[in-house]
């Protein structure tokens, strides 16, 4: 199958979801949350190196206040562009500002089981399964650990997700998966590993880190410390805030978009205080709890919102977003499910976003199924298509064809159309059928989609790796679960 990636480049719509007054005053906002209220960092060796950086540390409640000269001078330091790498670096991905790559997400605890469907809990084999399918998939750029494997020990989980995403894919791998010291050592030995030592891997970094805030305004210290690791050997590393309204923010946007980023804020400067220079991005998924019951939506108008909004405040920061799309509320793919996705994305495309997180998930990014993830690429194609918007010039003016052709005429057998008629979004699950073969039938786009990732899963074969680093990785796992 051909290798090619998509993603949304040089687009022609644009949006304006907050001014630079907006920008500045969340901004503010943000300083003076840091200053004054402080953020949490449940780790000592980055309470010492906020204190080694005159921070204010409370070690009792490991609260870290900071000045906003401190965070700025740190920020500045973040590298605005840098490369995402992949085992075969024709699909290495340049973060660069111009470009919308799309990933599957995580990290799931359940699946819709390909061949019965049935909803049952995940395992390692389907995080080979869906990182196969994720492989063939153009509009699969990269992947996140899509789900987690419960039938390996807690301690080396994330290890052996790493170990099975190289194994059947030769695209970037990004995890959420990696929470403590020893795992995040682990995995930059197996990411070295890969590309051929340390040095080579601030090159050519084939693993990013993404680690989940405590909202509201903490970190974890077993996220913070393999944060740390990753930062020091040239992996990219963010910090995502997933703070609600309602519940883990203010009920208000505004509020909650200066708790979020102070999360993300405070952890990026830490990592630039430690390693100035280090790769890093912005990471987001927030949302407004729903009223009735203070869950987690996964859906609605806040979150398209937020999704736009939080590229312009990593843009004002200069370094990339991975941002949290797609993985619908729904329970199964439906109306909602299309709704909720097609606006997300295109709220976080047409901002551009770096990196856009969420393909496959139903339920809040809690259950895996291969036929959403199917119909997530074609809302991806879509929007594709749409941000390219329309091309004026002599050649799509088309005078002279319409000159041909003239009034009562037809344009189908045309020379011009023959030439442009590729140029028109063929879609692949928008049923378009007579209604009386749809009614003959009664199949839809959810029953197209499972199919063809059924044929994908049955017939793809990726380029396989050397299994001499898969044996090195298992050694590399065996050595975290002998400690």
């Amino acid at each position: 199958m051909p290798k090619t990636i998509k993603s949304i480049t040089n687009p022609k719509l644009h949006l304006e979801i907050l001014t630079a007054e907006d920008v500045k005053r969340i901004h503010d906002a943000t300083l003076h949350i840091i200053e004054n209220v402080g953020v949490r960092f449940k780790s000592k060796r980055a309470l010492d190196i906020w204190e080694a950086h005159g921070a204010k540390v409370d070690r009792n409640t490991m609260i870290v206040k900071a000045k906003p000269a401190l965070i700025e001078d740190a920020l500045k330091k973040a590298p605005p562009v840098y490369p995402l790498s992949a085992r075969d670096s024709s699909q290495d991905l340049l973060l660069d500002g111009n470009h919308v790559f799309v990933g599957t997400d995580g990290c799931g605890v359940e699946v819709i089981d390909i061949h019965t469907g049935q909803r049952r809990t995940s395992c390692l084999q389907d995080v080979c399964d869906i990182a196969r399918v994720a492989d063939a998939t153009e509009e699969v750029a990269f992947h996140w650990v899509p789900v987690s494997a419960q039938d390996k020990p807690a301690v080396s989980r994330g290890l052996h997700e790493l170990k099975a995403i190289w194994e059947n894919s030769t695209k970037h791998v990004q995890t959420e998966s990696i929470y403590s010291e020893k795992e995040g050592w682990a995995a930059v030995e197996m990411a070295s590993a890969i590309v051929g030592g340390r040095e080579e891997l601030r090159k050519r970094p084939v693993l990013s880190i993404m680690q989940c805030t405590a909202p509201p305004l903490g970190h974890d210290g077993g996220s913070l410390d393999a944060a740390l690791i990753a930062a020091e050997a040239g992996l990219p590393t963010g910090f995502m805030t997933m703070a609600s309204c309602l519940t883990t923010g203010p009920a208000t946007m505004a509020g909650t978009l200066a708790v979020g980023n102070a999360e993300v804020v405070a952890g990026t400067a830490l990592l630039q205080l430690a390693f100035p220079g280090a790769p890093v991005f912005y990471a987001a998924a927030q949302t407004a709890s729903d009223l009735r019951n203070g869950a987690y939506t996964g859906g609605g108008p806040e979150d398209f919102l937020f999704g736009a909004a939080q590229n312009v405040l990593s843009d004002f920061y200069n370094i990339p977003l991975s941002m949290g799309s797609f993985a619908t509320g729904a329970k199964e793919p439906n109306w909602q499910a299309g709704l909720e996705n097609s606006l997300s994305t295109f709220m976080a495309s047409v901002v551009m976003s770096d990196m856009l997180l969420g393909v496959g998930f139903l339920h809040g990014s809690r259950i895996w199924s291969y036929a959403q993830m199917m119909l997530d690429c074609e809302i991806f194609s879509i929007v594709h298509k749409m941000m390219q918007g329309i091309e004026v010039n002599d050649e799509t003016l088309a005078l002279d064809a319409i000159a041909d052709v003239g009034p009562g005429g037809i344009f189908l057998a045309h020379k011009h159309t023959k030439k442009h008629m590729r140029d028109v979004f063929l879609p692949q699950f928008l049923d378009r059928r007579p209604y009386n073969e749809w009614e003959e039938k009664k199949d839809d786009a959810r029953d197209w989609a499972l199919a063809k990732a059924s044929d994908i899963l049955a017939t793809h074969q990726p380029d396989p790796l050397d299994p001499k680093l898969s044996a090195e990785m298992a050694k590399i796992i065996a050595s975290v679960e002998k400690k």
